[in-house]
């Protein structure tokens, strides 16, 4: 994936160490071992990517959507924490 279309409509270049790092976060907000946590991150951040490559761009919101979902297979409550924490900011 090259561009990411952000809620305001402006794009920006595809970058997977922002998922990779906000998945890391929302599992160390659950008090997890940072090993567990960088497993997690590292597997979410690999799915989420293997099944964007086909795609030019994407809305940031979908990119949420897919984090989440592979996230809850792993973690539900760190999943929670993740899908709302843009609520919260």
């Amino acid at each position: 994936m090259d561009h990411i279309v952000k809620r305001k409509g402006h794009k920006e270049p595809f970058d997977a160490r922002k998922i990779y790092a906000s998945v890391f976060a929302a599992c160390l907000v659950l008090r997890m071992k940072d090993e567990e946590a960088e497993l997690i991150a590292h597997m979410v951040s690999d799915e989420v990517e293997k099944g964007l490559k086909k795609e030019k761009q994407m809305e940031s919101h979908k990119i949420h959507k897919l984090v989440t979902e592979s996230l809850k297979k792993y973690n539900s409550d760190a999943a929670y924490i993740y899908d709302t924490h843009r609520d919260i900011s």
